[in-house]
C-alpha cells in the first residue's frame, strides 16, 4: 500500500498546562514521572495525527531533564513525528517553561519516544512516510535512522555491519 507522505507540522501537538502542588516533589519541582506522562500523551496524539490510527508507546528512547520546572510554572510541550518507518514513528518532544512576567519561553527538557500505529485488534499498521521541511526537522529525520539502527544493534536484531547510517559516523 502506498501512503501519501506527510510533514512533521501535520502532527504537531502543543499541550500547555500549569504545575500544581500535587504534581511536585519536596522542593516544589515537577515530578519527573508527571512530565513523562504529559510528554507521552502529547507524543501519542502527534502519532495519531500522523497515522490516523490508535498509537501505543513502544519505547522512551531519550529523556533529558535539563532544567527543573517549579511549582506554578506554565509548561508547554511540543511533540512532532520526526520520522516514520513501516508501522513505527519517532516522536521528538520539546518542553518549554514560560516566564510569567516577560512571556519568554526557555527550553527545559526534551525527549524522543517511539510509537507504533495499530488497528483495533492491536495489530501494527503501515504509516505514511515523513517529508521534513525545516532544517531542524531534516536533522532530526536523519538522526532518527541512526538512533533506530543503534537500538536494533544493541537489541541484537541487526548486525553492526548492517547499520550503514550508524557506521558512516565512524568511518
Amino acid at each position: 500500500m502506498s501512503l501519501t507522505p506527510k510533514t512533521p507540522s501535520e502532527s504537531l501537538t502543543i499541550h500547555t498546562d500549569l504545575v500544581l502542588p500535587s504534581e511536585t516533589n519536596h522542593i516544589h519541582n515537577l515530578f519527573g514521572g508527571e512530565l513523562l506522562a504529559r510528554m507521552d500523551r502529547a507524543a501519542s496524539i502527534a502519532g495519531q495525527r500522523h497515522s490516523r490510527c490508535i498509537t501505543v508507546t513502544a519505547s522512551v528512547n531519550h529523556v533529558a531533564f535539563t532544567k527543573a520546572i517549579s511549582l506554578g510554572s506554565v509548561v508547554t510541550i511540543e511533540a512532532k513525528v520526526s520520522r516514520a518507518f513501516k508501522s513505527s514513528m519517532e516522536v521528538y518532544i520539546d518542553v518549554w517553561v514560560e516566564d510569567r512576567e516577560s512571556g519568554s519561553k526557555t527550553k527545559a527538557n526534551e525527549a524522543i519516544y517511539t510509537f507504533v500505529a495499530v488497528d483495533e485488534n492491536g495489530k501494527p499498521v503501515e504509516v505514511a512516510p515523513i517529508i521534513p521541511e525545516t532544517e531542524l526537522e531534516k536533522q532530526r529525520y536523519d538522526a532518527a535512522l541512526r538512533r533506530k539502527q543503534l537500538s536494533l544493534v544493541l537489541a541484537g536484531k541487526m548486525k553492526p555491519e548492517e547499520a550503514t547510517e550508524l557506521k558512516a559516523l565512524f568511518v
